[in-house]
């Protein structure tokens, strides 16, 4: 199904899996979001959430499975790709040796963005770096740097917007800054996909929460009408549990490991050892 209500799928991830050796990052995840769908995807750390938001962005490709954003195949688009989204990650994406005024302006050169000089002034005064405009990138803080990253990610104006714990190292005015961003790309009725630890910001400003954990997409909603007192104690329950049987699985699968290892290469071990 490539539809629902007649809307077609910006993002529809299928089967998705993917393995870094012997560790299993994601395990058959599914994901569809039409145009104006705005997810928040929580998880403790190590559930995945990052490695989620790579594959969806194409900046890493699936073990198996299929990724398709607004009719593309991550395989086999990755620059057409990259033209309708725009991401913030753990990487900022910055060159240090430039100043923010430089970066924006590689950036929007880049993607061809009219009215580059203007879109870059207004964008340096929304994110609160006006006084800093010309400093080199180097010489910025952590929260100043993820403001400039936040700047960078939406000058082309994408469709869809992917954000990987975007709060980190903001002080409470640019948490703030971010959160009027978003609500404004979220009222022009584009498409959000949210990594995040912060339930509170992240119920207040989608219209989906997801929590995903062990690598497994284990709870999936519409956000009306979730009360975030009720939500903090059922995702802190389903977290609990499914790390738990997860580590439970993950013993016993190392154990029968021990005593298949044993077995074949020490057959006459003893096997109470």
């Amino acid at each position: 199904m490539d539809e629902l209500h007649g809307q077609k799928y910006v993002v529809k991830a299928r089967e998705l899996i993917k393995k870094f050796g012997f560790k299993t990052a994601l395990r058959q995840v599914n994901l569809s979001l039409i145009s104006g769908d705005c997810l928040a995807l929580f998880g403790p750390n190590g559930a995945g959430k990052t490695t989620l938001i790579q594959i969806l962005c194409s900046l890493t490709l699936p073990t198996s499975g299929k990724v398709v954003i607004a009719g593309l195949d991550t395989r086999y688009h990755r620059a057409a790709i990259h033209r309708l989204i725009g991401v913030i990650a753990h990487d900022t994406f910055l060159y240090g040796d430039l100043t923010a005024v430089e970066n924006l302006n590689f950036y929007g050169r880049m993607y061809n963005v009219p009215k580059l000089k203007a879109r870059i002034d207004d964008l340096i005064d929304q994110v609160g770096l006006r006084a800093y405009k010309n400093d080199p990138v180097h010489t910025y803080s952590r929260g100043m740097k993820q403001r400039l990253s936040v700047a960078r990610a939406i000058l082309h104006d994408p469709a869809i917007l992917f954000l990987d714990e975007p709060y980190t190292g903001l002080d409470q005015q640019g948490a703030d800054d971010l959160q009027r961003l978003l609500n404004q790309f979220r009222d022009q009725r584009k498409t959000i996909v949210l990594a995040s630890h912060n339930l509170a910001r992240g119920l207040e400003l989608c219209s989906h929460a997801a929590i995903l954990n062990a690598g497994e997409l284990i709870y999936h909603e519409n956000t009306a009408g979730i009360d975030k007192n009720e939500f903090k104690q059922m995702y802190l329950k389903l977290t609990e549990e499914k790390t738990w049987s997860h580590q439970i699985s993950a013993q016993v699968s190392y154990e029968n490991s021990r005593r298949s290892y044993g077995k074949i290469f020490f057959p006459n071990s003893d096997p109470k050892n």
